[in-house]
């Protein structure tokens, strides 16, 4: 059985993602920030590919992904690392941007993951500057990462062997 996707909206402006995956929290903080593994499962909706990761998960440093979808329309994710602390937490800015256009502002996101008994529970927090961005960003399906989730749960039984 696979681990379940929790998502809530604790108040107006967050959405939070749980999720837990069967791995040690270095593989999973791994899977997180290493621009080739990263490309391996965050591809987007269904059909959509990674058409660039560039990622430096350094304080100061910047990152930048790029969805394609089959007609070649294309998002970008993008931002700055604010603070990080292999292998537990990383808080960034980022921005969804669409034929170039911002969409909905800048939102905080803090990763953190803990390890116990060989688990690892990955939390996301998204800060939306508003509840209209928020809700915005749940309506384009952003908390939508189960699919995802699932391709890192099989980088990561890949990893084990």
């Amino acid at each position: 059985m696979r681990n379940a996707l929790k998502v809530t909206t604790p108040t107006d402006r967050e959405i939070v993602i749980t999720r837990e995956f069967n791995a040690p929290r270095e593989l999973v903080w791994d899977t997180m920030t290493k621009p080739e593994l990263i490309q391996r499962w965050l591809s987007g909706p269904t059909g959509w590919s990674m058409a660039a990761c560039d990622n430096d998960p350094r304080v100061g440093g910047t990152f930048r992904w790029i969805l394609r979808a089959p007609d070649g329309t294309e998002m970008a994710l993008c931002g700055v690392y604010r603070e990080v602390v292999p292998p537990e937490r990383v808080v960034r800015t980022e921005s969804c941007e669409f034929g170039g256009v911002v969409q909905g502002g800048e939102q905080l996101a803090t990763l953190s993951l803990t390890e116990a008994s060989g688990k690892t529970t990955l939390t996301l927090t998204l800060l939306y500057p508003s509840k209209e961005a928020r809700d915005g960003a749940v309506a384009a399906g952003a908390a939508d990462l189960a699919a995802a989730y699932e391709r890192v749960d099989e980088i990561l039984a890949g990893a084990a062997v």
